[in-house]
């Protein structure tokens, strides 16, 4: 993925306000990314950990979502979930993470939801850099190239469902 800075990342927001957006925290450790491992950049907001993002690249573009999840974690269920991205699965490590829809969907209450890792880390998980446990990443007979453009295309479906 290519880097995103500070400045693209705040105004790439598709689902909030422009002053939502200014106010919300970016990871300020946007230089040390594994950018080259990245096919998003997701995470939690420490000083509200019920909020999440998610950012990327669409057409040349930057495009971000504010997601908001049900818990300060991961999903306190005990039973294994998969990720509906990556296709990782999590015993408690997965969680709901809703976004309002853009536009004036979104200003009625209208939101979409998807099942996502916990830490947003897809990625990571994806290309074996981070472990979710044993029997998380399932065997497939399809290449990591083709495990990583199923999940762009994931991504893109999850993306397209907020702004449509």
């Amino acid at each position: 993925m290519k880097p995103l800075t500070e400045q693209e990342i705040r105004t790439a927001f598709v689902n909030c306000t422009k002053g939502e957006a200014k106010r919300l925290t970016v990871p300020r450790d946007l230089a040390e990314q594994p950018w080259e491992d990245l096919d998003f950049l997701g995470w939690r907001d420490p000083r509200a950990p019920e909020r999440a993002y998610l950012a990327t690249w669409q057409d040349g573009r930057p495009v971000a979502l504010a997601l908001r999840t049900s818990g300060a974690g991961s999903s306190s269920q005990a039973r294994r979930s998969m990720c509906s991205l990556c296709l990782t699965t999590h015993t408690g490590g997965v969680s709901l993470m809703v976004a309002p829809k853009a536009g004036k969907a979104g200003q009625q209450g209208n939101s979409v939801g998807a099942y996502v890792c916990a830490d947003l880390a897809c990625s990571l998980y994806l290309r074996g850099r981070k472990d979710a446990g044993p029997g998380a990443r399932l065997h497939e007979s399809l290449t990591l190239e083709e495990q990583i453009q199923r999940t762009a295309a994931n991504l893109a479906v999850f993306f397209s469902n907020v702004t449509a």
